[in-house]
This record gives C-alpha cells, sequence and structure tokens, in this order.
C-alpha cells in the first residue's frame, strides 16, 4: 500500500468515526453552509425535522423552520462576529415540526469553513432552570410576606409568653421551673428563626459597586477555613480576566458563605473531601425580562463545588423553597435566601448534583466599571 492511499484510508477511517459521534448524539445537530443549504444533518436533526439527511441538503435551512424564525437571525450573527452564541426558549413550532416546539439553540461558526456554522437543537436544557428560578422568585416573594406578618403578629405575643413564664418561674418548684425555663427556650428559638425570615421582607435598596469577585470569593475561603472547614480542602480554577460584578459585597459574602458552607456540611468527615470555588466567562447565557422583549446577558459564572454525597434527586427541585432542608437541625432558609439576593442582583442560581460532585452555578450580569477593590486576580489552579 502506497503512502499516499494510507493517508486516504485514515481520513476516511476519521471521517467515518467523527460520523459515529455526531449520530451517537441525542440531541439534532447540522451543518447549515455559506449558501444556507443543511450540508450535514445526524440522526436525530433527521427525526427532528422529519426529512432524511439527502433530503435537507437539497434546500434552505429556511424551508424547514417557521418564517421570520429568530433562528435565522441567528445564524447571521454568528457569521458575522465568529463567535458562538446560544438562545433559550426559541418557539420553532409549525405543522412540519409540530405543536409547542421550544427548544434551546447552540450556533457556531466552522472557522475551517467561512461562512458555514453549526447548530445544536436542545428542547430541555437551560429553559428548564430558568423556569425554576422564576419559581424559587415566586416562593422568596412569599416569604416575604409571611415574614411581615410573623413579625408582627407572633413576636409581640412571644413576648408576653415568655414574660409570664418569668414571672412563674420565681414561685415555682425545681420540677416547674424545669418547665418554665423549657417555656423561655422555646420562645427563644421562635424568635430567632423570625429574626431570621425577617431578612426576607428587608426590600431597601442596598448599595452597590463593581467588585472583584476573586476578592469576595477570598474573603469567604479565609472565613471558611477559620471555621467550619477547617479541615477540608478549598482550591481555586479562577479566570484572571473576568471582569467586575456590580453588587453588594456583604451580599454576596453572605452567599458564597452560605453556599460554601453547605458544601461543608454535605462533605462532613470525609477525608478526600474538597471544596473547588471556580469563576468563568459564559458570554452566550442570556435571560428574559418579564413584561418585555428585552434580554439581559449573565456572562458571569461563578460555581462551588463539593463532592459530597449530592443532592437526592426528589429535592433537587425545589431545593431554593423556603423551609426545605436535609439537615436535622436546619431552618430551610439558607438557600432561599441565597435565590432572593441573587434575583435581586439580576442573577439567577442554579444547582446540579449527583453521587460525589454537587455544584451551586451563581450567573450575574457584568459591571460596565472598573470594580471598587481590584486586586491581582487569583491565578488558576492555587489550592490551600
Amino acid at each position: 500500500m502506497t503512502e499516499k492511499s494510507m493517508i486516504q484510508e485514515s481520513a476516511e477511517a476519521a471521517s467515518d468515526l467523527s460520523m459515529a459521534v455526531l449520530n451517537a448524539i441525542q440531541n439534532p445537530v447540522i451543518l447549515v453552509d455559506e449558501n444556507g443549504h443543511v450540508a450535514f444533518a445526524n440522526w436525530e436533526a433527521e427525526s427532528f425535522f422529519g426529512a432524511s439527511a439527502s433530503h435537507l441538503a437539497r434546500h434552505d435551512i429556511s424551508a424547514f423552520i417557521p418564517f421570520g424564525s429568530p433562528l435565522l437571525t441567528l445564524i447571521e450573527q454568528v457569521r458575522e462576529r465568529r463567535a458562538p452564541v446560544n438562545e433559550y426558549r426559541v418557539d420553532l413550532s409549525s405543522p412540519r415540526l409540530g405543536a409547542d416546539k421550544l427548544v434551546d439553540l447552540y450556533v457556531a461558526p466552522v472557522l475551517s469553513q467561512p461562512g458555514s456554522v453549526v447548530i445544536v437543537f436542545q428542547e430541555r436544557s437551560m429553559a428548564d432552570k430558568i423556569d425554576r428560578q422564576l419559581t424559587h422568585r415566586a416562593a422568596a416573594r412569599s416569604v416575604t410576606g409571611l415574614a411581615s406578618m410573623l413579625a408582627h403578629e407572633i413576636k409581640n405575643p412571644l413576648s408576653g409568653i415568655r414574660g409570664a413564664a418569668q414571672l412563674l418561674e420565681t414561685s415555682a418548684n425545681d420540677e416547674d421551673r424545669a418547665l418554665t425555663r423549657l417555656i423561655c427556650d422555646e420562645t427563644d428559638r421562635i424568635v430567632s428563626l423570625v429574626d431570621r425570615m425577617e431578612v426576607f421582607s428587608d426590600e431597601r435598596p442596598v448599595d452597590r459597586v463593581p467588585l472583584n469577585i476573586h476578592s469576595v470569593l477570598d474573603h469567604v475561603k479565609a472565613v471558611a477555613k477559620a471555621g467550619f472547614a477547617r479541615n477540608i480542602k478549598i482550591s481555586e480554577n479562577y479566570d484572571p480576566s473576568l471582569p467586575s460584578v456590580y453588587a453588594n459585597r456583604d451580599q454576596l459574602v453572605q452567599v458564597f458563605l452560605n453556599l460554601v458552607k453547605n458544601a461543608a456540611e454535605a462533605i462532613g468527615d470525609r477525608p478526600e473531601g474538597e471544596i473547588m470555588l471556580t469563576t468563568a466567562y459564559r458570554p452566550g447565557i442570556r435571560l428574559s425580562v418579564a413584561g418585555t422583549r428585552e434580554k439581559i446577558s449573565l456572562p458571569l459564572e461563578f460555581c462551588v463545588h463539593d463532592n459530597g454525597p449530592g443532592v437526592p434527586s426528589d429535592l433537587l427541585p425545589h431545593l431554593f423553597d423556603p423551609f426545605i432542608t436535609t439537615k436535622t437541625n436546619g431552618s430551610g432558609l439558607g438557600l432561599a435566601l441565597v435565590a432572593k439576593i441573587i434575583g435581586g442582583h439580576g442573577g439567577i442560581v442554579e444547582c446540579d448534583s449527583q453521587h460525589s460532585r454537587t455544584t451551586f452555578r451563581v450567573l450575574m450580569p457584568a459591571s460596565k466599571g472598573r470594580a471598587a477593590d481590584d486586586v491581582t486576580p487569583m491565578t488558576k489552579g492555587t489550592t490551600a
């Protein structure tokens, strides 16, 4: 066999492998060439469009999607910018594709073929997570009203109950004194719980400035290492070029202290337990603003990873709801407060969990100004 034939055979084998990989993907994938024709479609794409790859290749992509679809605009944007774009909740419903065909789209340029783009269709993805975020925010608002009612209607009677118990204690015998002390302790515990819930009813505007998120995370790490996570390895993988985030420093510290503490409690005494803090820039993530056509970009991604046992699958959809907890003595308000604070900053928080790998992901908009506490960012991959 000549060298030329060997090279040709190797190229054909690589092409066959690429086809096998693309056909194994459970999402429709197509390649649109510079003329708008479908130059390639995997098996899932054939099923999605109800047409064979050869039939798709004879037509323009516009023949298979609804008239005026935003997908056509996305293709042009990707060609002009030569950068990938994500779009969520794109409605492709049509007689050909079927009713209620909402998809997430990933459109990326093929740099080796100018004008060509790859499109990945995903019927279930970030859209589901955003739906959960709206539920979390609604839950936080319901807790806000509940907290205001509790503060007014419960704390005053509790003060009377505690005062009466203290008066009884002065004239009670030892056995009864133990009961009056129990009344005082329990009323104090309820007051403490109500005080924590009052945080949800605080709707005052907060001071926000451009912040270096790495400075916030370093502070959170220092607090954790000095206390609840002193025996747990905490590592970082930061993007040193990350722009600043427009936020309230104290509230972000509170958010990430909650998330890191949850991770530490999930790990417990595991000898190989580890928490990882990561930051990244994800330019494709955008969120629709209710009541308008406006979409805000959420390119800043801050994550807290841990290798604990994971969150039970039946609890995961309700994790940010108030009073949901797996802890014996937990109140279930920590993550609800996290969702409220991040939602108030125009961002979203989500959780992905499986055995030995749980990730809390915070997505936030970038600030247009320079960070007030701008310092030299941590380098990637440092550990402590």
